[in-house]
């Protein structure tokens, strides 16, 4: 009896869990529960709203308790092999902690539930994925522009050093600079006018080393992530086309087996027929 009641509420919890509605629920939720993490920063609104907040808060975490439960209940250790649900577990387990001086940076990690927002929508978890599959193609980019970016800083100073020591004194305050430079962020009036009083030259430095950091090699991550992208685009679309032709032979197999059926029926009647012919003609 009691195993027969568990495997009714099990059944409940997995049609919930795999109900469109629940994660619309969710979704609906972290948003709200976003808005009011936001709303406890003001100090106006916590003055005049601040139980109130604080009520809708402790709610919503219950729910999401409640939900992380219940997921755990219906995929059971598959629970734990999914990554998103993993980092649902530990963003609502951070959320649980006390609110003590000792935990005052892990609480306020409680915004992290908005990420959440991730795993649930689908086009946001392909964006990840994509940019998680982009990474091994992005080590040998970063390699590339550290190599480049030391170069020019060794160069730089060299160049530079004697004349402008605030900017590019040192091995340190070149790479410093060279970064402010790559940012393109008042690097003309900041950093290639001053250098340019006793160089007049340097300003084809700059513009060589924006050309090749900026431009051509920082385009290269754009690159490598775009083709990630489309990759966990293609093979989400391949899926979803699996899923469906699945569908359609689970809802097609009863059509197919009347049909079978059909046929059976149809050819012992042919034969009986074609045997009665027979002995009428014998």
């Amino acid at each position: 009896m009691i195993a027969a009641r568990g495997n009714t509420v099990l059944a409940w919890l997995r049609t919930i869990d795999n109900d469109p509605r629940t994660e619309r629920v969710i979704m609906l939720l972290i948003l709200v529960n976003a808005v009011i993490l936001g709303l406890e920063t003001n100090p106006r609104v916590m003055a005049s709203y601040g139980p109130l907040l604080q009520i809708l808060d402790h709610v919503i975490l219950a729910v999401f308790v409640i939900e992380i439960l219940a997921r755990m209940l219906v995929h059971q250790r598959a629970f734990f092999r999914d990554p998103w649900s993993v980092f649902d577990f530990i963003v609502i387990g951070i959320a649980l902690v006390p609110a003590t001086e000792s935990f005052t940076v892990l609480r306020s990690l409680r915004i992290l539930r908005a990420l959440r927002l991730i795993g649930v929508v689908p086009t946001l978890r392909r964006v990840v994925a994509g940019l998680l599959a982009s990474l091994p193609g992005m080590g040998a980019i970063v390699f590339l522009i550290g190599l480049l970016y030391y170069v020019f800083a060794v160069m730089a100073t060299k160049l530079f050093g004697a004349d402008n020591p605030g900017l590019f004194g040192t091995l340190g305050d070149s790479l410093w600079t060279l970064f402010t430079v790559m940012t393109l962020e008042g690097w003309t009036n900041d950093v290639a006018k001053p250098v340019m009083e006793n160089h007049p030259y340097a300003w084809l430095f700059f513009v060589i080393f924006i050309v090749v950091t900026t431009f051509m090699v920082l385009n290269l991550f754009i690159g490598v992530v775009v083709n990630a992208m489309q990759a966990e685009a293609l093979k989400a679309e391949a899926a979803e086309r699996e899923a469906e032709r699945e569908m359609i032979q689970e809802e097609a197999a009863p059509i197919l087996a009347e049909i079978k059926g059909l046929r059976k029926e149809v050819a012992e009647l042919r034969a009986e027929v074609g045997g009665r012919a027979a002995k009428a003609g014998g």
